[in-house]
């Protein structure tokens, strides 16, 4: 053999080695950087943690020792001396400026384990990504055996990309108890987010106490139970139980922030005001510029908007020429901002339709005093003041990118959902771009959360398959988002805080939809949040996401499989006949497929480039499989449904 077929070889054999090394490490998010060793570490029966003595370690250590002991069986001991330790605690007594405050550096040898960061954060990082490390049933709330708890030997030194990583909960459209919020706080605690935005009120329900105004969930947190497409329900009968819902008491948000921050996570209230406001109006009927007329009562699925023309049925916005109404806010915020140590509290502002407004005499008269020339400065004038409200409590203000149209106030911070196909301007300009890159530039910290990359409530596969919402985003178009808008200097990057994905809960009525329709989509948000955009890659992190589809099977926690679900593409042929294009996100699957009805499986036909439809047939049926055995849904997509499609009668 010659020198250059034995170096070829030698190149193969190695490069194969690592790849079958490499492939025991799946972590999500991906750490900045990873160096993958030689051997594994292996658990000992008796497992010595050395504590730092930081009293904001206890709950990481006790959590730590609890999953070990729960899943292993072994014993766990706690110690101070770092002779005869197992796993290894350490804050830097030299700070690492690479790190930062969230930083860490892990070490895994054959004989132990090494986390070291900064501040108490880091060390909890680490502990998240060294349980990744292991298998995947040491997520096991009970014993397993036959085990071999071993963790490959790595060098890690990881930090975040962005401070603010974030999920918004919306406990307003269906209540969530505080037992299925501390479940979530546990599940994007694992993946280092660190900020749970919980959208506290809207038309359907107020969900925090506010003891100096009981009424607000004595009435507004209550309303009719319905189950089926929710938005199209009939307005409830006059007699209907209003017995669905619920509230969190203060006791309940005090335990709620204590319980996200012993897991490093900040809890952010939003009282969404002025619109979205039908649950408040419904208790204090005189809030509204309508007085209640006509109010339904706190919203329960009926439609209450004509979103085709902007145009409210009923009327959910407070009125900003009553002065009672920064009365009643000045209350509620006082009462919110005792309750959470957040810097920010969001006060909504977003879809605030003026169709009563615009009828007010009282608004009107505003406007002449105030000199105020739109209902979008009207909005302004609303906000601005709500804004002093909020920082007259020591906190600091943040709004969604509406706030931006009629003015911005001077400290106000964006939420910015919306992009340039919205039509965002800020007042006095008339360029369309994203709220986010019009606040930056404005020098306003901004909080990326486009509807279009962001939104957790939108169908992650076909409409088909899926809770019917007016949109779609599939996994691969999360993960390829950049929240750093291109267009900022870096003077103006400055403002951008970080990322956030939003899952607002209209069609999602119990907390394992929720689990569905957060994973695995949070997992590209918290990459695109924590890791450096140079490791991202996306056949990569499908590896990584499959990965956690196991941790997620053992602990039980519930995922969308859409990924395995290809796209359905039809068009017509020059005979008018119906043609299907499939296109997977994931590469390396096979799509078996059927035009009789029959199900099919790995002995169906493969699909491998645009079908035809035959002439008689009702739908198609297909199943994808990899390395012969099935691994996405079963899928029947009537032939009349993409012949809709295609003519436009049902477009989402």
């Amino acid at each position: 053999m010659s020198k250059t077929a034995i170096f070829l070889c030698t190149i193969f054999i190695w490069s194969v080695s690592l790849s079958q090394t490499t492939s025991t490490v799946a972590i999500i998010p991906q750490p900045a950087q990873l160096e993958q060793k030689q051997g594994f570490f292996t658990l000992p029966s008796n497992i010595t943690i050395q504590t730092t003595g930081t009293a904001d370690l206890k709950q990481t250590i006790n959590d730590l020792q609890k999953q070990i002991s729960l899943s292993t069986g072994y014993k766990t001991f706690v110690s101070t001396n770092s002779s005869n330790a197992i796993i290894k605690f350490e804050i830097n007594k030299t700070e690492n400026n690479i790190i930062g405050n969230e930083g860490y550096t892990l070490s895994v040898t054959p004989k132990n384990i090494t986390i070291k960061a900064n501040k108490p954060a880091g060390i909890f990082y680490g502990v998240q990504t060294l349980m990744q490390l292991f298998p995947p049933e040491i997520e096991s709330k009970s014993l397993v055996k036959g085990v071999d708890w071993k963790a490959p030997c790595v060098e890690i030194t990881d930090y975040p990309r962005f401070g603010w990583r974030g999920l918004m909960f919306d406990v307003s459209r269906h209540f969530f108890t505080k037992q299925e919020v501390e479940a979530y706080i546990d599940q994007m605690a694992k993946y280092k987010f660190n900020l749970l935005h919980l959208h506290l009120t809207d038309d359907e329900g107020w969900r925090i106490e506010i003891k100096s105004l009981p009424k607000l969930t004595q009435v507004g947190a209550w309303n009719v139970y319905g189950v089926g497409q929710f938005g199209t329900f009939p307005v409830p009968s006059p007699s209907a139980s209003r017995n669905y819902g619920g509230f969190y008491t203060q006791e309940d948000i005090k335990e709620l922030v204590q319980y996200a921050k012993e897991r490093f996570v900040n809890i952010m209230p939003e009282i969404d005001v002025p619109g979205h406001s039908l649950a408040a109006i419904t208790a204090f009927p005189e809030l509204s510029c309508s007085d209640g007329a006509g109010n339904i009562g706190v919203a329960s699925g009926e439609p209450i908007k004509d979103w085709s023309t902007h145009t409210a049925l009923y009327d959910d916005n407070l009125c900003p020429a009553n002065e009672n109404v920064y009365e009643f806010l000045d209350k509620v915020v006082t009462e919110v901002a005792q309750l959470f140590p957040f810097e920010y509290i969001h006060m909504g502002g977003d879809e605030t339709f003026k169709t009563f407004w615009k009828s007010s005499a009282a608004v009107s008269e505003l406007m002449k005093k105030e000199n105020l020339k739109t209902y979008e400065e009207v909005q302004s004038y609303f906000e601005k003041r709500v804004e002093k409200i909020v920082e007259s409590k020591g906190k600091k203000f943040m709004g969604w990118d509406e706030i931006l149209e009629g003015g911005i106030g001077p400290n106000a911070a964006v939420m910015s959902w919306r992009g340039p196909q919205d039509g965002v301007t800020a007042a006095g300009t008339t360029e369309n771009v994203d709220g986010g890159t019009i606040a930056a530039r404005l020098g306003h910290d901004v909080v990326m959360t486009p509807t279009q990359y962001c939104y957790l409530d939108y169908m992650q596969s076909d409409r088909i398959m899926e809770p019917h919402v007016y949109a779609s985003l599939r996994l691969n178009k999360v993960y390829s988002y950049n929240p750093m808008p291109a267009s900022l200097t870096p003077d103006q990057q400055k403002y951008i805080l970080g990322t956030q994905g939003n899952l607002w809960t209209e069609q999602v009525f119990n907390f394992r939809q929720a689990e569905y329709m957060t994973w695995p989509r949070a997992f590209a948000i918290a990459e695109n949040a924590w890791s450096p955009a140079s490791v991202k890659n996306w056949d990569n992190f499908v590896t990584r996401v499959e990965a956690q589809f196991k941790r997620f099977n053992v602990e039980q926690v519930k995922y969308a499989p859409s990924m395995y679900d290809p796209d359905f593409i039809p068009s017509y042929n020059a005979d008018s006949a119906v043609v299907i294009t499939l296109k997977n996100e994931v590469n390396g699957l096979q799509i078996h497929y059927s035009f009789d009805n029959s199900y099919p499986d790995k002995f169906y036909p493969v699909y491998t480039g645009p079908l035809t439809v035959p002439h008689y047939a009702t739908q198609i049926k297909l199943i994808t499989y990899r390395d012969g055995k099935p691994i996405g849904r079963m899928i029947s997509m009537p032939i009349e449904e993409l012949e809709g499609r295609l003519k436009g009668d049902n477009d989402d």
